[in-house]
């Protein structure tokens, strides 16, 4: 297939999500949903349209008119993130990806970090807050990564909501989903009873302080690897501010980013900036 637009996936990595998306379609058809519907779309065009979304942040009215209507695209984007498509193919992903860089399928430890963000008019204010630390009116990202950076969980919340509220969230998850996980490192927003509470997960966590007597910028053990990873986030414009009106629609656009960077990991493809834009 000719690519029309830098976002768009190369044969290489399509090749990597296809057979995810393939099950699906199948999946939903054997359950007989399909049944007096249109002809299909095709199913990369499809998802070229939702990582063109991610990466240039336009409004899903405003697609390119050699994508599909943007109600079709749109509501498969929805379907997706309901029926747990982005969680699948990021588990398969991050697995594919861990194990190319020789570890283990399953991560031994993570850092957990949160970021607010301003959101749109269209955001309901209900489910706005304030960051008075920051003092950001929006909502916040709170992300949980391995030590390679890649996302293990992801819970988007009102801004006024604590950190370590979001961070007993995160945590109850990674104990379910990741059992091997014994060790987590998180900042100083971070209150001692999550330690416990973590502790009685059998999780070690380690609050990373900074110094208060450093100026300026200072590299954080363990704490760089969630920044780095917030940063490569925030190459896809979709994420500048929070546009979605649901939470979950957020949670899936962070997904989709990550989906991004992995797939280009995989396949050695550069992932391009807006520097010089």
């Amino acid at each position: 297939m000719c690519r029309r637009y830098p976002s768009d996936l190369s044969d290489a990595r399509w090749e990597l999500v296809e057979p995810v998306l393939a099950a699906w379609r199948a999946e939903r058809r054997g359950r007989g949903l399909d049944i007096g519907r249109p002809p299909d779309h095709d199913l990369r065009i499809l998802l070229d349209a939702v990582l063109y979304v991610n990466r240039t942040g336009i409004p899903w009215r405003c697609l390119p008119h050699d994508y599909p209507p943007w109600p079709t695209v749109y509501a498969y984007f929805a379907r997706w993130q309901e029926e747990g498509v982005f969680d699948q193919l990021n588990t398969l992903l991050r697995r594919q990806v861990r194990w190319q860089e020789g570890r283990e399928d399953e991560p031994s430890a993570c850092v957990i970090d949160s970021q607010s963000i301003k959101t749109s008019t269209n955001v309901p204010a209900a489910g706005q807050g304030i960051d008075a630390r920051k003092k950001i009116v929006g909502r916040k990202r709170s992300i949980v990564i391995d030590t390679v950076g890649l996302l293990l969980g992801v819970l988007v919340t009102a801004a006024s909501v604590q950190d370590s509220v979001a961070g007993q969230h995160l945590i109850d998850r990674v104990a379910a989903e990741h059992p091997t996980v014994r060790k987590t490192w998180v900042d100083g927003g971070y209150r001692q009873h999550l330690v416990e509470h973590a502790a009685t997960l059998g999780i070690d966590m380690h609050i990373v302080r900074r110094d208060p007597a450093t100026r300026g910028f200072s590299v954080l053990p363990r704490r760089w690897t969630v920044e780095r990873t917030l940063g490569r986030l925030m190459n896809h414009r979709r994420l500048a501010r929070d546009y979605e009106a649901h939470p979950h629609r957020s949670e899936a656009i962070i997904h989709l980013a990550m989906i991004n960077l992995m797939t280009r990991r995989l396949t050695d493809e550069s992932t391009p900036t807006w520097r010089g834009a």
